[in-house]
């Protein structure tokens, strides 16, 4: 089973941006905490980050047929892009949306997620245990799924 979380612009400057909303914690302990995660879960975890909405486009359309679920942090891009639905949708991979901050509890304009439409599940404001949260949760779905 291999799972690819994905993050979108600005992600890779956690540490430094905004500790206020997004915490000390930083990029290198996110990824480092999801690897851990895939090695106790018995999960292969692919990690990758852009700051460009066509270069997340392209991974998740590469990850057609060789991914078995997406945990996905669009950042900003959550709220502006339906290229990013439309590739989720395309390759009909099962998703959870994942935010560390509680983008429901922030200004009007971050209410608005195009992703969520190809989700089964967002989990917000968890801070970057929502990452893992996320990883157990796609398992879970993929496991239970089988054979159905």
């Amino acid at each position: 089973m291999k799972i690819l979380v994905l993050n979108g612009p600005n992600i890779n400057m956690l540490g430094i941006r905004e500790k206020d909303i997004y915490g000390s914690e930083t990029f290198d302990t996110l990824i480092q905490m999801c690897l851990e995660c895939g090695k106790k879960s018995g999960v292969e975890v692919e990690c990758y980050q852009s700051n460009h909405e066509g270069d997340l486009v392209d991974k998740i359309q590469e990850a057609y047929g060789k991914i078995d679920g997406i945990v996905i942090n669009p950042g900003a891009y959550t709220h502006t892009s339906i290229a990013l639905l439309d590739a989720l949708k395309a390759v009909s991979i099962p998703a959870v949306e994942v935010h560390i901050s509680k983008v429901e509890e922030r200004e009007d304009f971050r209410q608005i997620s195009y992703v969520r439409q190809a989700c089964f599940k967002t989990i917000s404001g968890e801070g970057i245990q929502g990452y893992v949260n996320a990883i157990h949760s796609l398992k879970d779905k993929l496991v239970n799924n089988k054979g159905d």
